[in-house]
């Protein structure tokens, strides 16, 4: 369990829509919710419109904010014509965190079958800042908090976290 008080991670919140509000963005919710419940601090929630220069401009500020050690984005990861998120972030990281992709299509697979195939799920290190990028559905944020995130960002989970890597850690 997270010790709420040398491990508490500041994390970010960025929800890609064209369409989601503050009262209709039940993913970002969601993910603010479970990092607090988890003993982390929200830094900042936010919508932003699926646009590749917005989205790089908003993660660039928190990239470069020394408070932000994650960032958790929801949205923008499909085939449609207006979902960017792998585009505009992935040039972003210094080092791309392959297998959260990898692991959360493989978890992906027993819930929804072959559909996890148009999930294009990243991660990656940019600035000691974890930037990991999940589907728009809050059952997508969910899998991932409790399959791979909700271990990765506690320091007491072994045999590795980010925790260590992440800024001020």
């Amino acid at each position: 369990m997270q010790d709420r008080e040398n491990n508490a991670l500041s994390i970010a919140v960025l929800t890609v829509s064209d369409t989601r509000t503050e009262d209709t963005d039940t993913s970002g919710q969601y993910l603010a919710e479970v990092l607090q419940s988890a003993g982390h601090t929200l830094h900042e929630k936010k919508i932003v419109r699926d646009d590749i220069y917005q989205l790089r401009a908003e993660v660039s500020r928190w990239i470069a904010d020394d408070n932000v050690q994650v960032i958790l984005t929801t949205g923008g990861t499909g085939f449609s014509g207006r979902d960017s998120t792998p585009e505009a972030l992935a040039p972003l990281f210094d080092k791309r965190v392959e297998g959260f992709g990898e692991l959360f299509r493989a978890i992906s697979y027993d819930e929804i079958g072959s559909s996890t195939i148009q999930s294009r799920a990243l991660a990656g290190l940019a600035n000691n800042t974890l930037v990991c990028c999940m589907p728009g559905s809050t059952g997508a944020c969910r899998t991932a908090w409790e399959n791979i995130l909700g271990q990765q960002l506690d320091a007491a989970f072994k045999p590795c976290n980010f925790v260590a890597h992440l800024r001020g850690k």
